[in-house]
């Protein structure tokens, strides 16, 4: 019999509507949730309820316990869920991803709609978590995200809609596999995998999005309330407005990491031009090439390489 822990945290798949009409998060336990399910009897789920808040509100202390609890129940259980809301899931996802040594598979999921609501997505997206943490296939992907009968990688998944029940994606690479009557289809596995040894080092780092017009004010108010590092989500191949590059310089000149990402979807930054703001500039100044990472997966890992110890520059030529 293959045994899964379900750890619940709130988010809108435990939510449920006060007398005011709007959702609460956590308000359902993750019995609650459980019982509904209906899984076979090859599959035995036990619920840990470890706290119930809005995802707004999870910090990175709450996912460092988290992979405490998953590390001391590997032993017991062939995989473990983490119910999760979808506000900063993508982001909790590869945190994890980054700092579990993923002996067992453990999947995250979530929904858009409230346990009661009409069409809810809570109950399936459940039990296709459960489904696939019990798959002997996923053994080795690293961290899942379930969503929508679609299972995704942490690394490049994204919440692409804020209501609608396919709520998440992975823009250019595409998603695992599926779930289809309750069978897991696996088409393709990630090819790498890192792994980071945490510490209780805490590390501050900002995100300062570019615009036309924009100036350096936002770079330097993170600077002087103690960034550590500041990624910086640029156009295009990673370029930036003029005036925030006297800002930037600034920041380096203190020791502050910059790492450099692109506002678009898909693509990678690059030192394709050669003027004020480009990216080919900010590098000869010292920031850091963020590859092809969203400015919040970016953000992730250079929280996890600085609490590790590791060089944000060598972390991000992986």
């Amino acid at each position: 019999m293959k045994k899964v822990a379900v750890l619940t945290t709130g988010g809108t798949i435990a939510s449920k509507q006060n007398e005011r009409g709007k959702l609460e998060a956590g308000v359902y336990s993750g019995e609650e949730m459980a019982e509904k399910l209906g899984l076979p009897a090859n599959i035995q789920v036990e619920i840990f309820s470890v706290f119930q808040k809005p995802s707004s509100h999870i910090t990175f202390a709450d996912l460092n316990n988290i992979r405490l609890l998953i590390e001391s129940l590997r032993e017991q259980f062939d995989g473990a869920v983490i119910t999760h809301g979808t506000d900063t899931l993508e982001e909790s996802a590869y945190y994890m991803d980054l700092i579990s040594d993923t002996h067992i598979p453990v999947v995250f999921t979530g929904s858009q709609r409230s346990p009661d609501d009409l069409g809810s997505d809570a109950y399936i997206n459940l039990r296709h978590a459960v489904y696939t943490a019990a798959d002997p296939q996923i053994s080795g992907v690293g961290v899942t995200v379930v969503f929508n009968e679609r299972i995704f990688a942490a690394r490049y998944v994204k919440k692409e809609h804020a209501s609608n029940i396919q709520g998440f994606n992975s823009f250019g690479f595409g998603y695992l596999g599926i779930i289809d009557n309750d069978e897991l289809y696996l088409y393709q596995k990630p090819v790498k995998h890192e792994q980071y040894d945490m510490s209780e080092k805490e590390v501050h780092v900002d995100i300062v999005k570019t615009y036309m017009n924009a100036g350096g004010h936002l770079i330097r108010a993170s600077a002087a309330t103690g960034a550590d590092g500041i990624v910086l989500e640029g156009f295009g191949r990673g370029q930036v407005e003029p005036n925030m590059v006297e800002a930037v310089q600034d920041a380096l000149d203190q020791g502050i990491y910059i790492v450099i990402t692109t506002a678009s979807e898909e693509g990678a930054v690059y030192p394709t031009y050669e003027y004020t703001g480009s990216t080919y500039d900010l590098y000869r100044r010292g920031a850091i090439l963020g590859s092809d990472y969203d400015s919040k997966k970016a953000r992730i890992k250079l929280v996890a390489s600085l609490k590790a110890g590791i060089n944000p520059a060598e972390a991000f030529r992986v």
